[in-house]
């Protein structure tokens, strides 16, 4: 399967008569293939990215099956650009090589003529505020917990949970960490609405878990490209401990930690698994 990583986006460049420019770059995982291509906000439309996917695609002598966008504002109009050639699109957060090579362009604009001087942070995505979870689905119980990185690719993983997402690319020893790496998550007992919870998570399209601290605290789950649903607050104090220390473990794990659903607390079932990493 052929992957690109695409972005449009406005970086601080303006042209030779002053008008803002856009620009598109595609790349290739291990970024062995790229593209880019300016032209002026007026010009920007469906049939302008139709024209650079196809410039694209006769430079790499390939079609990509699928492209990743982690752009929200990009996501409509390369969304329509690449169905009019037949490339499916993945909403993603997760674009490393294009999102690196987002920053170190960010470097090279201010070498250029026409550059604005405008600041400019290119993996900068606006969110809007947190939503309450709902309420119905909100289980009985939930604590922190961790897992050996070990335990987890050889112990949990291999457990019969219907709902799972497990990427291979984020297994503890695909990013190197040592089996003993302590391996932080978040453990939701919700009883009977177990599954509608899972269910709900896949639709929103969970990336991490973020503790905040208050007053009052709280627990953040990061969805889909920019949402935000406020899991709990609280204000209790060996909660916020363990909250700190989640965080801690979290950049000590290369940002991986896990979401775990089960039905109850007696560790037999399980309902729903996420493998999720974010700094």
């Amino acid at each position: 399967m052929t992957l690109w990583q695409v972005d449009l986006h406005r970086p601080p460049l303006i042209d030779s008569q002053g008008r803002p420019l856009w620009e598109i770059l595609i790349c290739s995982q291990d970024l062995k293939f790229s593209y880019g291509a300016q032209a002026a906000q007026t010009e920007v439309d469906k049939a302008w990215v139709i024209e650079q996917l196809n410039t694209a695609i006769a430079r790499a002598g390939v079609t990509p099956d699928r492209m990743q966008v982690f752009r929200p504002q990009a996501l409509s109009l390369l969304t329509a650009a690449a169905a009019s050639l037949g490339i499916a699109v993945e909403p993603t957060r997760r674009t490393p090589t294009l999102q690196r090579w987002l920053a170190q362009r960010a470097q090279w604009y201010p070498t250029l003529d026409h550059y604005t001087g405008t600041p400019y942070q290119p993996l900068q995505i606006e969110q809007p505020p947190p939503q309450p979870m709902p309420e119905h689905l909100w289980g009985e119980r939930w604590r922190f917990a961790a897992l050996s990185a070990g335990d987890f690719e050889q112990t949990l993983a291999y457990e019969p949970i219907p709902v799972r997402y497990l990427p291979a690319e984020l297994m503890p020893s695909q990013l190197g960490l040592a089996s003993s790496t302590p391996i932080p998550g978040l453990v939701i007992d919700a009883g009977r609405p177990a599954m509608a919870l899972c269910q709900w998570l896949q639709t929103v399209q969970p990336a991490g878990l973020r503790y905040l601290s208050g007053p009052p605290d709280g627990l953040i789950l990061e969805a889909g490209l920019c949402d935000r649903w406020v899991i709990t607050t609280f204000t209790d104090a060996e909660v916020a401990e363990a909250g700190q220390l989640f965080e801690q473990r979290k950049s000590q794990s290369q940002g991986l930690h896990f979401l775990l659903i089960r039905p109850d607390d007696s560790g037999m079932t399980y309902t729903g698994l996420w493998l999720l990493q974010m700094a």
